[in-house]
This record gives structure tokens, sequence and C-alpha cells, in this order.
């Protein structure tokens, strides 16, 4: 997975795997997703990400099974 905040833009862009991408969808007006062929999400983009998410402020957290 890789995460990247485009501070210029104020874009939040989260990558899942790097299928190939046959489908991009609009969830609303400001975030999209990015499908593979089998309708598993490549990607997701979102715009106003600051306004939305917080972003630029991460944390990860891995949670043992």
């Amino acid at each position: 997975m890789k995460i990247q905040y485009f501070k210029s833009t104020d874009t939040l862009y989260i990558e899942f795997s790097r299928g190939a991408i046959v489908e991009t969808r609009d969830l609303d007006e400001d975030t999209v997703i990015d499908l593979d062929a089998s309708g598993r999400i490549c990607a997701i983009t979102m715009e106003h990400a600051g306004e939305r998410t917080g972003a630029p402020r991460f944390s990860f957290e891995e949670v043992a099974a």
C-alpha cells in the first residue's frame, strides 16, 4: 500500500495494489476509486483532503491477530 498527499492541490492518493486499472468511478464530487478487471479497488483519490480527513496528519497501527 502506498499513501501520497499532495499539499499543493490538497489531494490524497491511496494505492492498495498496482493492478491494471480498467474503470474509474466517482463516489462523490471529490472522490474517485480505481478498479481492476475483477472489480477490486486499486486506489482512491480524494480532493480537498485536508478539510475532509485531517491530511497530512497520519498514523499507522498494525494489529496482531
